[in-house]
């Protein structure tokens, strides 16, 4: 009964269309009531669940990206992007899905990087020709690229959702491939969308202005080496280094391209802690609900039904990516993560699947939900940037959701996809 009153609240909550935060902490509340336990257990799981050193690269890998937005490194790696790739058909989406990868290096989060990229790309799209279901539905999947990649805040939100036991470092690096391949299967669909509307391909600039924007980028580009190279060295820990890519893109933005101005400064400040205040509320109140279904052992019982039916851990997979691909969409990333890897996680153990590897799936797998309504925070911001509804991007996105699935199967059934890389390193 007390489960049935933790889903139900929850789901009831869910429905009306109540805050996340507040549905997560609601139904927790009242199945401690039932259950005739201590109110204060609820809010000692969620000071536990905040108050994680780890989670302090949260917050600064988001101040990192918002810096950097603001800061004006965005707009040099989509300008490097146009002239490396934008001689492609359909020549825009092209530089658009590449800016996409390389600044998901840097800001380590899909909604920053759709708001980025998107606010640059979009009306530069629609200018040129594209249609804006186009040019939304390549922005708001190319930005789940960010999910994959380092700095990705929500390897960071598994890891500490797994017990702290899955080195991020290895989270980070098994991303890499996936993310790349995600990358040239959305490139691929952009080309097939564009040749069949005939959308134009840019001019090629020639290798000299290649390189003159390459260049021009560079100190921006250097992030990403200096938070995968330190990390991955252990020179320092995933918190250590975005503390250190504040630092970094305050230098370049205010020292190298003295782009930042002292309003710019205040809006990322400000918006840095506004989203840090959102996201440490949910994950608070998703580590309480996440404690309350251990405490009910319903991580067991969910090994019990799985091996009713079947024992094939293909089988089991395939069942685990359906269900995720639900929750997905109707539930933000980060409550998800929280809620999810407690109960999937064991089963995945279970089945002989490698934690890292199973967080990779359940990155991407919860990363394209991120692109689905009703709950669909990416598709949301592309939609209001390219000035239409979610409706009118739906219609045509199916070809870019194929491409995601069919990365997502490949990275289910191939483990070597996520694990060589790691490997490598040890």
């Amino acid at each position: 009964m007390a489960a049935l009153i933790l889903f139900g609240v929850f789901t009831l909550l869910m429905l009306i269309g109540t805050p996340i935060a507040f549905c997560l902490g609601a139904a927790s509340f009242l199945t401690v009531l039932y259950m005739g336990l201590p109110p204060m257990v609820v809010f000692q799981q969620m000071n536990s669940g905040m108050s994680v050193f780890t989670m302090l690269a949260i917050p600064f890998f988001i101040y990192a990206g918002d810096l950097m937005v603001r800061g004006g490194i965005a707009q040099r790696i989509v300008a490097f992007a146009g002239s490396l790739v934008g001689h492609l058909r359909g020549g825009l989406g092209q530089v658009n899905i590449t800016a996409s990868t390389l600044f998901g290096g840097i800001s380590g989060s899909a909604v920053a990087e759709a708001a980025a990229v998107g606010g640059l790309m979009i009306p530069q799209m629609k200018a040129r020709g594209y249609g804006a279901d186009y040019a939304v539905n390549v922005t708001s999947m190319a930005a789940l690229i960010a999910l994959l990649l380092p700095p990705s805040h929500n390897m960071i939100i598994y890891s500490i959702s797994a017990g702290g036991k899955i080195s991020i470092a290895d989270l980070f690096t098994a991303g890499i491939i996936p993310g790349l391949l995600f990358a040239l299967a959305l490139m691929i669909t952009a080309w097939l969308v564009a040749w069949r509307r005939g959308y134009p391909t840019e001019p090629f600039p020639g290798f000299a202005r290649v390189g003159w924007f390459f260049l021009n980028s560079l100190p921006g580009l250097l992030l990403i080496a200096i938070i995968f190279g330190g990390v991955r060295s252990g020179i320092f820990t995933a918190t250590e280094s975005s503390c250190v890519a504040v630092f970094y893109a305050l230098l370049v933005t205010l020292v190298v391209y003295r782009s930042m101005g002292w309003q710019n400064f205040v809006a990322a400040t400000i918006g840095a802690v506004r989203t840090t205040a959102m996201v440490l509320i949910i994950i608070g109140t998703a580590a309480s609900f996440a404690w309350l279904m251990a405490f009910l052992r319903i991580p067991a019982a969910m090994i019990d039904w799985m091996g009713t039916i079947s024992q094939n851990p293909i089988v089991i997979l395939l069942l685990i990516n359906v269900i995720l691909l639900l929750l997905g969409t109707f539930m933000d990333m980060g409550p998800t993560i929280i809620i999810t890897t407690p109960i999937f996680l064991p089963v995945a153990i279970h089945y002989g699947i490698d934690p890292v590897h199973f967080g990779v799936i359940l990155i991407l797998n919860l990363g394209i939900g991120l692109n689905t309504p009703p709950v669909g925070a990416v598709q949301f911001v592309a939609c209001a940037v390219g000035k239409i509804t979610v409706w009118q991007a739906m219609r045509s996105i199916w070809p870019f959701y194929g491409a995601g699935v069919t990365v997502l199967l490949l990275v289910t059934y191939i483990p070597a996809l996520s694990l060589w890389l790691p490997a490598q390193f040890r």
